[in-house]
């Protein structure tokens, strides 16, 4: 499984909720910090992006704004908005057309991937508070998938359910290769864009990846790339942000998280599946996740249920 797939994997373990709405005349709203993800699509019109401390951004049509901390900010027809002046954003979910077309200054799609502690992925952390990729900026593959989307609300058809998820995941998976792109571009030395173009790095999180139950050192891990452990661990911390072991650990128990959510494995079988024992998961997960594992279960399991 390659790093963007993961990250997807990992926001699905959260709830996901949408809401689609059209703003006319003078609106605004404010968003405040949200434990997880939250992004919003502009798919007609054009409006405003107010952060916290920083510039307000104009968005047209087919930008996509990605806020991978659930950072506070303001949405708003005018720029000269201060964050604490807005309301509450609280939308409906109603994609109702308005009695005058013509009035709409904005058709939005906001919408949140709720991530409790310990459920980010690692690459998440290392993205800017505001990731706002412009229509314009001449990413296909991203403007494609707005298109689809929009397409998709705008003729509701059997199934839709089970595409508007779909397609904002397949939305997050351009957005971030489109971002994955510019970095390597300007920052080739550093950070997750640098591990996934650095061959040695790259098998090195594939080894973590296809077998965390493995009992691996950081002198395994160098050795099966060719790598001393100090070499490996130096280079791995650069650009990762954390030391191989300790990546390690997450990825085991984020797996351990998705395969208590999605199957019904007794909990020791899950424990074997990322490299524990039944006693040692339970008290690891909930020290990472600050929920026990069974409660977790039960819980995602509720989720799916409403």
């Amino acid at each position: 499984m390659d790093v963007l797939t993961e990250v997807i994997a990992t926001m699905r373990i959260g709830r996901t909720k949408f809401a689609r709405t059209r703003r006319t005349g003078p609106w605004g709203g404010r968003f405040d910090h949200y434990p997880g993800a939250g992004f919003h699509v502009l798919l007609h019109g054009s409006c405003w992006l107010i952060p916290p401390e920083s510039e307000p951004v104009p968005l047209h049509a087919g930008d996509v704004v990605f806020l991978p901390h659930g950072s506070a900010h303001g949405m708003s027809d005018r720029p000269d908005h201060r964050i604490d002046a807005l309301p509450l954003d609280q939308p409906s979910g109603s994609d109702e057309a308005p009695d005058d077309p013509t009035a709409v200054s904005a058709h939005l799609l906001c919408g949140a991937y709720r991530l409790d502690r310990g459920q980010a992925h690692p690459f998440l952390r290392t993205l800017p508070d505001v990731l706002h990729l412009p229509a314009a900026s001449g990413h296909h593959d991203l403007r494609t998938a707005v298109d689809l989307l929009s397409a998709d609300l705008a003729n509701p058809r059997p199934g839709a359910d089970a595409a508007l998820p779909a397609l904002m995941d397949l939305l997050l998976v351009y957005l971030l290769r489109a971002w994955l792109t510019e970095e390597v571009a300007s920052h080739p030395d550093r950070g997750w864009p640098a591990a996934l173009t650095d061959p040695l790095i790259a098998a090195t999180l594939n080894n973590i990846h296809s077998d965390p139950a493995r009992r691996w050192t950081v002198q395994d891990l160098g050795a099966a790339v060719g790598m001393s452990k100090t070499a490996l661990a130096r280079r791995f911390t650069t650009m990762v942000g954390q030391p191989p072991l300790a990546y390690l650990t997450w990825w085991r128990l984020s797996t351990g998280a998705r395969l208590l959510r999605d199957t019904n494995a007794p909990l020791a079988a899950v424990a074997r599946q990322v490299g524990y024992t039944e006693f040692a998961f339970a008290n690891a997960f909930r020290r990472e996740f600050g929920v026990a594992p069974g409660r977790f279960r039960r819980s995602s399991a509720e989720t799916r249920e409403v």
